[in-house]
Formats: C-alpha cells, sequence, structure tokens
C-alpha cells in the first residue's frame, strides 16, 4: 500500500495534463490532426465574430447606400481593428488567469513554509473528506507533504480548485486575430472581385456577399458544434441565424441613418 501511495505522488504532477488531454479527447476524439487543438475555441469564435462583425458592417453600408469603395474602406478598417481588439482582449484575458493562478500559487508555498501544521491539517481534512482514514489517511497526508511541489499542487487543485491552463496569451491573440481576419474577411470577397457573381445570379454584390458569408458561418457553426459534440444542423443554422439577424438590422440602420442625415 505504502508504495501505491509513493507511485500516486509521483504521478500527481501528470494529473492536469492528463485532464486536459481527456477534454480534448472528449472533444475531438483521437483522431484529430490540427496540432494547436487546445487554441481551436479561439479559432471557431474568432472566425464567427469576424464574420459576423464585419458582414453587419457590410449590410450597414449597403443600407445606406453607400459606393463599394466605401464599403471596402469600412470593412477593412474594422476587420483590422476589431480583431486587433479582440486578441488583445484575449491575451489580457488568458495572462490575467495565469497571473492569478501563480499568485495563489507563490501564496501556498508561503503558507506551507510559515503556517505548516495548519497547512497539514488542511490536506488531512480534503482527504477525510474523500473518505480515507485512519492509518490509510496518515499515510496519505505524509506521503504528499513530503514534496512541497506536490504538496502545493495538491492544495492549488484541491482546496482552491485552480488548474494552470496550458494556453499561453501569446498564441490565444495570435490565433484569434487570424481567424478573425481569415473568416471575417469573407463578406468583403465579392467587393474585391466585382466581375465575378457567384451561382451565375444576375445579382447584387451585396446578394453575393450574403451567399458566401452564409457558406463561411456554415462551415464555422458546424465545427463549433462539431467540436463541442453539439447537433452540427442546429449549431449552423443557430450561428447562420444570428450572423442574418445582426445583417439586418445594421441594413435597416443604416437606411433610417441615410434618410434623416443624407438629403
Amino acid at each position: 500500500m505504502k508504495n501505491d501511495l509513493i507511485d500516486y505522488s509521483k504521478d500527481f504532477n501528470m494529473q492536469k495534463r492528463a485532464e486536459k488531454i481527456a477534454e480534448v479527447n472528449n472533444h475531438f476524439g483521437k483522431d484529430w490532426f490540427f496540432r494547436g487543438k487546445e487554441y481551436v475555441g479561439e479559432f471557431v469564435y474568432g472566425g464567427i465574430d469576424g464574420a459576423i462583425t464585419t458582414f453587419a458592417i457590410v449590410a450597414g453600408a449597403e443600407g445606406a447606400n453607400l459606393g463599394i469603395t466605401v464599403v471596402v474602406i469600412l470593412g477593412l478598417t474594422n476587420l483590422i481593428a476589431d480583431g486587433f481588439s479582440m486578441s488583445v482582449g484575449n491575451f489580457f484575458s488568458v495572462k490575467s488567469e495565469r497571473d492569478n493562478f501563480e499568485k495563489h500559487k507563490q501564496i501556498e508555498y508561503w503558507e506551507i513554509d510559515n503556517l505548516r501544521d495548519q497547512e497539514i491539517d488542511e490536506i488531512r481534512e480534503i482527504y477525510k473528506d474523500k473518505g480515507f482514514s485512519g492509518k490509510l489517511l496518515e499515510d496519505v497526508v505524509k506521503v504528499i507533504t513530503s514534496d512541497k511541489k506536490v504538496w502545493v499542487d495538491t492544495m492549488m487543485k484541491e482546496e482552491l480548485e485552480m488548474v494552470k491552463g496550458s494556453k499561453t496569451p501569446y498564441k490565444t491573440a495570435a490565433v484569434t486575430f487570424f481567424s478573425f481576419i481569415i473568416v471575417g474577411s469573407v463578406p468583403l470577397l465579392s467587393y474585391f472581385f466585382t466581375g465575378v457573381d457567384f451561382l451565375k445570379l444576375e445579382s447584387s454584390l451585396f446578394l453575393n456577399s450574403c451567399i458566401l458569408t452564409a457558406i463561411a458561418l456554415s462551415i464555422v457553426g458546424g465545427f463549433k458544434s462539431y467540436a463541442t459534440q453539439k447537433n452540427i444542423l442546429k449549431g449552423i443554422l443557430e450561428t447562420v441565424f444570428l450572423g442574418g439577424s445582426a445583417a439586418i438590422i445594421a441594413f435597416y440602420a443604416g437606411t433610417l441613418l441615410e434618410s434623416l442625415f443624407v438629403s
């Protein structure tokens, strides 16, 4: 039994990593080939936000009967500024989480050095609540408190319920910005290639933009549902509906503003 407890203490530091791997496997399956799979969430939601935001800008400009040049300028400036803003927000969000984790970790180290008996009692209470008792409980406490790093890791997870994420602020920001720009540029493609009429429709550039955006949102929405193991059709319809709703609101807002301010 004692050997088992020692093995447990050696393996304890791998628990957090194992939990993250299990979470990824549950979401994506073992055959998933994307190397940065922990950043898929940033890619999906950055893409959705980019497409919807840019499409709303395009719709508003169309509703106000602005020219192609104005649509492209507004779309691109919004794409770059909003993408950067979103990536910065994600950067500071992840950084603050990591900083908060490290702060509490240092507090735990201080408490172990200065309040050792109290911290040992806390470990004892934690494992007593888990059903350990008698000699087995004392053996568990002895093994865990014999290694300061294992001890701190245990307190972080069991007492504070805090686990350090594997994501880095810089990669999170980069993936978000990249996704926002790539997917968010889709609504503008028909304005760059004005000679192309998709599906051979004799339609406006805005309708072509609607078609492209619906396709992009369907792909990303389906991908989001696959990642979260939700109904794919429902995810696609939900994403396209949100994008369409934003565009409709922006279109009629542009129309109203044009009637009020443009003679």
